[in-house]
């Protein structure tokens, strides 16, 4: 009995021994192709999905118009009316409108412009010509413009237009500042105004 366990034991490890031999020898994979044949691997391709084509529209049903009916004739017999105008015409009378008579033009305003008064003659003498003028021979004519006051005071004097010397113009504003006229009137009242002047140089003669 011992010798038949120990033959077997002994037959189990040589067959463990075998099967580890012919693991590293490469006996398995043939074993494992003859059993199970070569694996082949295969791609398969996604099926892409066809576009399917809309079905076709349904075919037009096309209707006829109804038959036209005429309609039937009706005679409507209306009443006429007869209308009238008149137009009334009243006759008024109206009295015309009297207007007053436009008012007279306002009476002109009677002016009366300053002058010299006789007894107060003009302030200007041959003695009043500068001496310097006359030795320079200058001669000439000033206008003089004097503001006459309602008096006949002179309230101020202005050069209306210059005899072209300065001495001479300065004589004339000085003396004409002093001087006494008749004042101007408007409707017999008098009023202040402007009156001109004209003074001649002329080199007296000794």
């Amino acid at each position: 009995m011992m010798s038949r366990r120990a033959l077997v034991f002994v037959g189990i490890v040589l067959l463990h021994v075998g099967f580890i031999y012919a693991l590293n020898a490469g006996l398995m994979h043939q074993a494992v192709e003859m059993v199970y044949g070569p694996i082949e691997t295969k791609m398969i391709e996604d099926v892409q999905d066809q576009d399917e084509e809309p079905p076709p529209p349904p075919p037009k049903i096309e209707t006829a118009p109804p038959p036209f009916v005429p309609p039937p004739d009706i005679a409507i017999d209306l009443p006429i009316e007869t209308s009238t105008t008149t137009t009334a015409i009243t006759a008024t009378t109206q009295k015309p409108v009297v207007r007053p008579p436009p008012p007279p033009p306002p009476a002109a305003v009677v002016r009366v412009q300053p002058s010299a008064d006789p007894r107060r003659p003009m302030p200007i003498s041959d003695d009043d010509y500068p001496p310097q003028s006359a030795r320079l021979g200058e001669e000439g004519v000033t206008t003089v413009r004097l503001w006459v006051l309602e008096n006949g005071s002179i309230g101020d004097v202005q050069i209306g237009k210059s005899s072209g010397y300065e001495r001479l113009d300065s004589v004339a504003l000085r003396k004409l500042k002093r001087w006494r006229v008749k004042p101007g009137t408007e409707d017999g009242k008098p009023v202040a105004m402007w009156m001109e002047v004209r003074v001649v140089w002329k080199i007296p003669k000794r």
